[in-house]
C-alpha cells in the first residue's frame, strides 16, 4: 500500500490534483457554509445547471477553452440570478419559484444545444469533469476564483451574518441591501464554474453542500462551520482522488462527491448535533447557528 502512494505521489497529474482540489475547498467552503445557513442549499444545485447553456455555447463556439467557458457560464449564471431577484420583487412570485422556473428553462436550453452540438460535445467531461487531466489554464481558474473569493469574503461576511441572522433588520439598515445578495450568487457562480472543470456540471454543487451540511451536525457556530466544512471538503478530495488511483475504474468525481457523502452521513449518526441528539434533551435548535452567530457579533 505504502508503495502504491509513493507510486501515486510520482506523477504529476496527480499531484496536481491534489493541488487543485486543496485550492477549491478552501473557496467553496464558505459559499457551502452560507448556502447551508441562508436555507439556499437547493438554489445552488439551481445555479448549477442554470449555467449550463452558457457553457454549452462557451464550448461550441471556442472548444474546451477556459476563458470562453467562464464568460459563458458567467453571463448564464449572473443572467438568471438577476432575473431571479427581479421577478421576486416585481412579481407575485418568490425567488424559490422564480429560479426553480428559470433554472428549468435554462437547463432545458442546454440541453437543446448539446443535442444539437452531438458527439463534438465529450458529454462524459461535461458531466463529471476531468481532475485528474486539469491543465495550466484550468488551475489559474480555480487559483483565481479562489483568490477572489476569499477576499470578497473578507468584505461580505458581516454584511452576510447580519443579513442571514435578520434580513428585516438589515433591509432597514442598508440601503441597498441586495447587493449582498447578488455579491453572495456571484461568488456561487464562480465556484460552480471552477469545480466544473474539475467535478462536472452533476458533481461540482456536491462539494459545497455535502461538507457544509456535514459541519452542522458537529458545530453550532459559523466559525466552527467554516473551518469544519474546509476540513470535510479537503479531506473529501483526497481520499477520493487516492480511492480513484487505487481502483482505476473509479471515476474521480464521484468519489470525491461519495466520500463526502460518507461524512455527511457518519456525521449524521454520531454528530452531536445529530440523530444522537435525539436520545437527550435537545439544546440546540435548527436555527442555532443564527444565534451563534448573534453571540459571536456582540463578543466582537
Amino acid at each position: 500500500m505504502f508503495e502504491l502512494l509513493q507510486e501515486m505521489w510520482s506523477f504529476a497529474f496527480m499531484r496536481r490534483a491534489f493541488v487543485v482540489t486543496t485550492v477549491l475547498s478552501a473557496s467553496v467552503a464558505p459559499v457551502g457554509a452560507f448556502l447551508v445557513l441562508r436555507r439556499l442549499s437547493l438554489a445552488g444545485e439551481a445555479m448549477a445547471h442554470a449555467i449550463t447553456p452558457g457553457i454549452v455555447i462557451g464550448f461550441v463556439s471556442a472548444g474546451l477553452s477556459v476563458m470562453s467557458l467562464l464568460i459563458g457560464g458567467l453571463i448564464a449564471g449572473v443572467g438568471v440570478a438577476i432575473l431571479t431577484a427581479f421577478l421576486a420583487r416585481r412579481t407575485i412570485l418568490r425567488s424559490d419559484a422564480s429560479l426553480a422556473s428559470l433554472y428549468l428553462i435554462a437547463l432545458a436550453v442546454g440541453i437543446f444545444i448539446l443535442s444539437a452540438a452531438g458527439s463534438a460535445v465529450p458529454l462524459k467531461s461535461f458531466l463529471f469533469g476531468s481532475i485528474l487531466g486539469i491543465d495550466d489554464p484550468s488551475m489559474l481558474l480555480v487559483g483565481g476564483v479562489a483568490t477572489v473569493t476569499l477576499v470578497s469574503f473578507a468584505f461580505l461576511l458581516r454584511p452576510l451574518i447580519v443579513s442571514t441572522c435578520d434580513p428585516v433588520f438589515f433591509e432597514t439598515q442598508t440601503r441597498r441591501p441586495w447587493l449582498v445578495d447578488q455579491g453572495f450568487m456571484l461568488l456561487l457562480v464562480l465556484n460552480l464554474l471552477a469545480a466544473f472543470k474539475t467535478l462536472g456540471t452533476l458533481m461540482a454543487v456536491g462539494l459545497m453542500i455535502l461538507p457544509a451540511t456535514a459541519a452542522r451536525y458537529w458545530a453550532s457556530t459559523i466559525t466552527a462551520q467554516l473551518i469544519l466544512g474546509f476540513i470535510f471538503a479537503v479531506s473529501s478530495c483526497w481520499i477520493g482522488l487516492t480511492l480513484s488511483y487505487l481502483f482505476p475504474e473509479t471515476p474521480s468525481g464521484p468519489a470525491i462527491v461519495l466520500v463526502a457523502g460518507g461524512f455527511f452521513l457518519v456525521s449524521a449518526v454520531v454528530g452531536p448535533l445529530g440523530f444522537g441528539r435525539q436520545l437527550r434533551k435537545p439544546s440546540v435548535s435548527k436555527d442555532a447557528p443564527v444565534a451563534t452567530i448573534q453571540q459571536e457579533e456582540k463578543a466582537q
